[in-house]
């Protein structure tokens, strides 16, 4: 196994500790962990990306609805 050394601030440490799924996890394996999270291996289709510029126009516009307005109106409050 190839390793590296990497100089880490005293608190990007303590943050990273804190963030172990067990006191034994090694800090490699919880980089790795949070590298993995990160990538999307579902990227947003188009059609999705489309409807999210419709919702922040209607957003910009104040086309909105509470929550509260709504679940009245469908009878759930």
């Amino acid at each position: 196994m190839e390793t590296t050394t990497v100089l880490l601030k005293k608190s990007t440490k303590r943050r990273i500790d804190a963030l172990k799924l067990n006191p034994k996890e090694s800090i490699d394996s919880v980089i790795d962990r949070l590298a993995n999270m990160a990538i999307d291996s579902e990227p947003l289709s188009k059609e999705e990306i489309d409807g999210i510029r419709r919702s922040l126009k209607d957003i910009e516009a104040g086309r909105v609805h509470k929550m509260r307005t709504i679940a009245m109106k469908m009878g759930l409050k």
